[in-house]
């Protein structure tokens, strides 16, 4: 993906089975855990384009949360610092090749931020 391009929305749910149910009979959604994120079931759209994951709810994660790929995670928090806005988290691995980090811009709007590939073992 390019920088800029929202790779995946994260969707806080308090009962992982409750919410695999209601979102795959709602909307078609596959959902399953990958290897190594087995508390992370991703889903994927009919579309086979637009996915996420289901993540566990809490005071920090309360809202659906899209991701933003981007180059450098370092860079983007620079720039996201210069405007103004917040950074809620640093960069965290994901994988050996793969970081996210989280800012809140000025009107209080959660974004995530994405650098890498995260291989998945699919």
């Amino acid at each position: 993906m390019a920088h800029g391009d929202i790779t995946h929305i994260d969707i806080p749910v308090s009962d992982m089975a409750k919410a695999k149910h209601f979102y795959g009979l709602l909307f078609g959604w596959e959902i399953a855990a990958p290897p190594g994120f087995e508390d992370y079931p991703m889903w994927q759209a009919p579309n086979k384009i637009s996915g996420g994951g289901l993540a566990p709810r809490s005071d920090g994660f309360a809202q659906p949360r899209s991701y933003v790929e981007v180059d450098s995670i370092e860079h983007t928090l620079g720039v996201a610092r210069s405007q103004g806005a917040t950074v809620l988290m640093e960069k965290s691995e994901i994988s050996e090749t793969s970081w996210w980090a989280a800012i809140q811009d000025h009107d209080g709007n959660v974004i995530g931020l994405y650098e890498g590939v995260t291989d998945v073992g699919e």
